[in-house]
């Protein structure tokens, strides 16, 4: 006799059949059963639900956000700036030149109101200022010789020495004398401040849409040597007065002249490019960037020396400005009719409304009174077929009567 074939093992017959399973099945057609539920109120929510969703999409996600365009945030912008005008003070006449730091017309500078002058400073000796700290003192073994304080105005001598004026003392210092607390003078130059003109020329760039546009408008008649800004009849002269912008940025000029501060000057240009070249216009705003009500770093301030010769000595004006910085700023975004984002939200929004139905079933099948009734309704569920003979299966699978059980 023959020696019989070995059979092949459960597991991999069971591995076969599932996979001819999986494979069968891939190429089957699914669709969902729908069941009409006669109940007005629950109709109600989900009308109410859709038409929610509806006007989400077509109001605020295609009008107001514009998500049928491709945008773009930022654009390259250059900025040059001009001052003009002239101001005097207790002792002098100042212009442009003396008051605007830097001069290079760049997009911040400084508009010097009020300063502090230190005059005819030299290299020696002289008693340290009485707002450093450890200064004050009674003999010279309050001093010690050589100690450098980073707060202080020089290198400590050791010794003991009246103070500029009143009976205190303080520790004698090398360095550049007299030292500012002792000798200083302040000069107020905002008097005809407010009248100072500023020419802020800006211009953009869209890289993705090959789109410029400057903030100056193209006359040749001398247009922009007799204008000043104003929002309806010249919004494309960008020559603004010091006082306008400060009060704009609802400051108080005098106070604000006094103590320094940060004034930014906002430049927005928001382009709607399916538009016409003459609809994307730049908007301006003004406001105070510095911490006004914060007592520890409020105002601004900044020093500056000027140096010169007198009797082949080296000396120098020590000068502490206050004024108000201008900081211009350009942002922007440019929109523009694109077919993919209108395709992707009109999908978003397609399957969006399918939210109703999934809010709608589970109140449905929660809330409702015969929910049971519902879910029964809604869920078929077949059982295992028992295991039984190759006819009883085929009977089975046979009779038309089966598919109740789906």
């Amino acid at each position: 006799m023959e020696a019989a074939e070995p059979k092949p093992p459960a597991g991999a017959d069971a591995a076969r059949r599932l996979a001819r399973g999986c494979w069968s099945a891939f190429w089957d057609y699914e669709t969902p059963k729908v069941i009409v539920v006669k109940n007005r109120r629950l109709g109600v929510v989900y009308r109410a639900v859709q038409l929610l969703i509806l006007l989400y999409f077509v109001w605020y996600v295609f009008i107001v956000q514009k998500s049928y365009q491709d945008s773009e945030t930022g654009p390259e912008s250059s900025v040059i700036t001009k001052v003009k005008g002239i101001t005097f003070s207790e002792h002098k006449v100042w212009d442009v030149e003396e008051y605007v730091k830097p001069p290079e017309g760049g997009s911040v500078f400084s508009i010097i109101t009020r300063i502090e002058v230190t005059p005819s400073q030299t290299l020696g000796t002289c008693p340290e200022s009485m707002r450093v700290s450890n200064a004050t003192c009674d003999s010279d073994v309050d001093c010690v010789a050589g100690q450098l304080d980073m707060l202080g105005n020089g290198l400590r001598t050791g010794r003991c020495v009246p103070y500029y004026q009143g009976s205190a003392k303080t520790c004698e210092v090398s360095g550049w004398c007299p030292v500012e607390d002792g000798a200083s003078v302040s000069q107020f130059l905002g008097k005809m401040a407010p009248n100072f003109t500023i020419l802020i020329k800006n211009s953009i760039h869209y890289p993705k849409f090959q789109f410029s546009k400057g903030n100056i408008e193209h006359r040749k008649d001398g247009y922009l040597k007799r204008c000043t800004f104003d929002e309806v009849s010249d919004l494309y002269c960008p020559i603004f007065k010091l006082g306008f912008i400060v009060e704009r940025a609802g400051e108080n000029f005098t106070e604000l002249a006094h103590t320094g501060g940060v004034i930014g000057v906002i430049i927005n240009w928001d382009c709607d490019l399916d538009l016409s070249a003459s609809k994307c216009n730049p908007k301006y705003s003004f406001r105070r960037l510095d911490p006004k009500h914060v007592p520890a770093s409020s105002g601004y301030n900044f020093r500056f020396a000027k140096y010169y010769k007198v009797n082949g000595s080296a000396t120098r004006t020590l000068i502490k400005a206050y004024g108000i910085r201008i900081d211009v700023i350009v942002h922007g975004q440019a929109g523009k009719f694109s077919l993919i984002p209108t395709i992707i939200n009109l999908a978003t929004a397609l399957t969006s409304i399918g939210v109703g139905s999934f809010l709608c079933d589970w109140i449905l099948l929660t809330f409702m009174n015969k929910n049971k009734v519902y879910s029964h309704k809604k869920f078929d569920k077949m059982a295992d077929p028992p295991t039984s003979g190759p006819s009883q299966q085929n009977s089975t699978l046979s009779d038309p009567r089966g598919l109740a059980q789906l």
